[in-house]
């Protein structure tokens, strides 16, 4: 505040002290309802924001499954071609090559195959996904306010809807080598649902560690390949380990209770009339329960931690 004098000069006076003053920015933050930007809500809020999301999340799958093969001539066929390809050459080094089908009748090792192929390369392209979920959509993570859990989540269940037509093709293939349908075959909505959670635990998971570490999108197809061939989609792993002598017996049992393999036995064993329950681990679905809710919760929990810094430099 200022006044002229008589003498033509000008007086200050002192400004009234402000009633902001003394307080400190989280203070005032509080003061007038102000809260960090893209800051980390609690894990319930976080919940409900997915639910409100998931029409998004929904289109979002669609959407990237129409789009994956669209500059391709045979188009979504792929998603039925390339497993069974690599079904192909699976059978063709393992089946005959190295006779990894001990163990296993003869018109069971096909469908029990094609079946641990599709299953695996279910959870396989859910977790490479995942990878790239938010490194891969930088632009859009940065551009809109959304739970960014929307995007492992649509890319899980992307894979999810590519099995679900693949398994057209594994029905059929099934059916030719003399298992038809029973009320076994209802086995597998549970199965695929306890793998579907576990995956996209996995995918959330790494959606975290991809988003700071670009470089492990490099390094995951080892890994996988790696857990590919300790999972048994070639082979038993009972039937294989038990003509080795020198083995532990608790080395049998650790591969069995590994989550890709106990979800391929629960479909193979759903499905296959010959794959009889003495080729599953004990307490098989207690164990894919047991994976699905670890994998879930923990990747959930993980993912949920680091909201805040995704999409920044």
């Amino acid at each position: 505040m200022s006044e002229t004098t008589q003498d033509g000069g000008v007086a200050v006076s002192a400004a009234p002290p402000s009633p902001d003053d003394g307080l400190s920015p989280a203070q005032l933050a509080e003061k007038y309802g102000l809260s960090v930007s893209g800051a980390r809500p609690g894990l319930l809020t976080y919940v409900k924001q997915l639910w409100g999301r998931r029409h998004f999340i929904l289109a979002f799958s669609q959407a990237k499954l129409t789009a994956q093969y669209s500059q391709a001539k045979l188009g979504q066929l792929w998603q039925v071609v390339t497993p069974l390809l690599n079904a192909a050459v699976y059978f063709f080094i393992f089946g005959m090559l190295l006779n990894a089908k001990r163990g296993i009748p003869e018109h069971v090792y096909v469908p029990f195959l094609v079946t641990g192929v599709f299953v695996f390369t279910f959870t396989q392209s859910s977790v490479m996904s995942g990878v790239r979920s938010i490194s891969g959509n930088l632009g859009l993570v940065r551009a809109l306010h959304f739970p960014r859990a929307s995007l492992p989540i649509s890319f899980s269940l992307q894979q999810l809807q590519q099995l679900l037509f693949s398994m057209i093709v594994l029905f059929a293939i099934v059916m030719a080598f003399g298992s038809y349908p029973t009320w076994s075959w209802l086995l597998i909505v549970p199965a695929l649902t306890l793998q579907f959670v576990f995956n996209t635990g996995l995918a959330l998971m790494f959606a975290r560690l991809g988003s700071r570490t670009p470089d492990l999108a490099q390094l995951m197809p080892f890994i996988l390949r790696t857990w590919m061939y300790a999972s048994g989609v070639m082979f038993s792993i009972p039937a294989m380990l038990a003509r080795n002598d020198q083995l532990p017996h608790w080395l049998v049992d650790v591969l069995q209770w590994n989550p890709a393999a106990v979800y391929m036995d629960l479909v193979r064993f759903a499905l296959i009339d010959d794959y009889t329950a003495g080729y599953l681990p004990s307490h098989v679905w207690a164990l894919a329960l047991g994976w699905a809710l670890l994998a879930g919760v923990a990747g959930f929990v993980y993912f949920w931690k680091s909201e805040e810094r995704y999409g920044r430099g």
